[in-house]
C-alpha cells in the first residue's frame, strides 16, 4: 500500500472525527519520526509497519495526542497521556485574555490551579520571565507537568504540589490560571474524551458548577494588587459563574474564543476594573 493510499484508507476509518485526515497525517508522521510538514513534502516514502496500530488504536476513539505522545499549546510542545487532560487550543484564550490585561506590563508570579500536564503554567512562562506553582491532585497528571518542565528549561521558575484547589496555598499571585472540569455529569461527550481523558478533570457535578463554587471562596485571598485570575468557562456558563464570583466581591469580564463563544473570565477584585 503506498502511503497516499494508506493515509485516505485510515481517514475513513477515522469517520467519527472532524479532524480525519489530519488525524491520519499526524499519526503517520508519528510513525514515522518526522513533522507532518515533512511529511507533506515527501509523500512517496515507504509506510511503517507500525502506523497500522496506531491507526488501530485511533479507530477505537483513543486522542491522537496519547497515541503521539505529544501536542502542541501555545508556543510549546508538551508531553500527554492516559491520566493527563489533552491541551485544547480554546484554553490559549487565558493567555491572550491575560496578556491584555497586563499590555506592557509582565506578572511576576503565578499560580495555575489544576494544572494538568502543566499547560498553561509553562505557556505563560515561556511568555514572560516569571516564578510559578501549578497544583494538582492527580499523580499522574503532575508527572507529565514536571517532565514538561523539565524538557523545556523551565525546572529553576516553574515549582508543582499535589492539592485540592489552593487548600494550602497561602500567597498572593499577579497572575492565576485555572481550567476547572465544568462539564455536567449527564452531558454527553464524544467517546474520545468520556472512554479515554480522567473523568476528574471533566466533570463538576449535575450543573458542572461544583468547581466553581470552591474557586469563588479562594480567588479573593489569592489575587494580588493589580493581578487577576483568567478562568476557562463552558461556553454557556458564563453568566452562572460570573455570578458566584460577583458574590465573593469579584469583578468579571467575558473573553470568547476564536469560535466566537465565551470561553474565559477575567477575574478581579471589585472596582480594580
Amino acid at each position: 500500500m503506498t502511503l497516499r493510499a494508506a493515509l485516505a484508507d485510515a481517514a475513513k476509518r477515522f469517520a467519527f472525527s472532524p479532524t480525519a485526515r489530519l488525524d491520519a497525517e499526524l499519526l503517520m508522521a508519528h510513525a514515522l519520526g518526522i513533522d507532518r510538514n515533512a511529511l507533506l513534502l515527501d509523500m512517496d516514502r515507504p509506510v511503517p509497519a507500525r502506523f497500522a496500530a496506531s491507526v488501530d488504536r485511533r479507530a477505537n476513539h483513543e486522542p491522537v495526542a496519547y497515541i503521539t505522545g505529544t501536542r502542541g499549546f501555545w508556543t510549546i510542545d508538551l508531553a500527554v497521556g492516559p491520566g493527563a487532560l489533552v491541551p485544547r487550543p480554546d484554553s490559549e484564550t487565558l493567555l491572550i485574555a491575560a496578556a491584555a490585561h497586563f499590555g506592557t506590563r509582565a506578572p511576576a508570579t503565578v499560580l495555575d490551579l489544576g494544572t494538568g500536564p502543566g499547560t498553561l503554567l509553562l505557556a505563560v512562562l515561556d511568555e514572560w520571565p516569571a516564578q510559578g506553582l501549578g497544583v494538582e491532585r492527580s499523580p499522574d497528571a503532575l508527572h507529565y507537568a514536571v517532565t514538561n518542565a523539565a524538557a523545556l528549561g523551565m525546572a529553576d521558575r516553574a515549582r508543582f504540589a499535589r492539592g485540592n484547589w489552593a487548600e494550602a496555598v497561602e500567597a498572593r499571585f499577579d497572575l492565576i490560571l485555572a481550567n476547572p472540569p465544568y462539564i455536567g455529569t449527564g452531558e454527553t461527550l464524544p467517546d474520545e474524551v468520556r472512554g479515554h481523558e480522567p473523568a476528574s478533570a471533566l466533570f463538576a457535578g449535575t450543573d458542572g458548577l461544583d468547581d466553581y463554587r470552591i474557586l469563588a471562596t479562594q480567588l479573593p485571598r489569592l489575587i494580588a494588587p493589580g493581578g487577576c485570575a483568567a478562568v476557562e468557562i463552558g461556553h454557556t456558563q458564563a453568566v452562572s459563574v460570573a455570578a458566584l464570583f460577583a458574590e465573593r466581591g469579584l469583578d468579571s469580564v467575558v473573553h470568547r474564543d476564536l469560535g466566537g463563544r465565551d470561553r474565559c473570565l477575567l477575574v478581579t477584585p471589585g472596582g480594580q476594573g
